[in-house]
């Protein structure tokens, strides 16, 4: 059985310069915080220049319940490895996974697989 698993990195830059804060606002647009992306590549949301923090959420299908700890952890890494590429100081990473499979089905959900059925 193949299991969805979103990962949520959470951080905060730490020192930022003048001029990587402006590169980062400039690009705001592209990380809009309000949006809730899970991607493959990981989608990274901020709000600067009102908060220091981030989030990159990723999503990544598991066979086994025993891979998450190591996508959670590969997943954490990558995104501390982008934030490393572009020389932005980080701090307080975090990462959590969410396997989908096993989320409950609210009325809309539950209601749709009785269809499937």
């Amino acid at each position: 059985m193949s299991r969805t698993i979103r990962v949520t990195v959470r951080g905060s830059f730490d020192g930022l310069s003048e001029q990587q804060l402006a590169e980062l606002v400039a690009a705001r647009a592209e990380h809009d915080f309000l949006k809730t992306a899970y991607t493959p590549e990981g989608y990274l949301a901020y709000d600067l220049p009102a908060r220091p923090f981030f989030t990159f959420r990723f999503v990544a299908d598991a066979g086994e319940q025993e891979q998450i700890p190591a996508i959670t952890a590969d997943c954490q890494a990558r995104a501390a490895g982008w934030m490393a590429e572009r020389g932005y100081p980080v701090k307080n990473l975090s990462a959590q996974a969410v396997d989908l499979s096993e989320v409950p089905l609210g009325k809309r959900g539950k209601r749709e697989a009785e269809r499937r059925r």
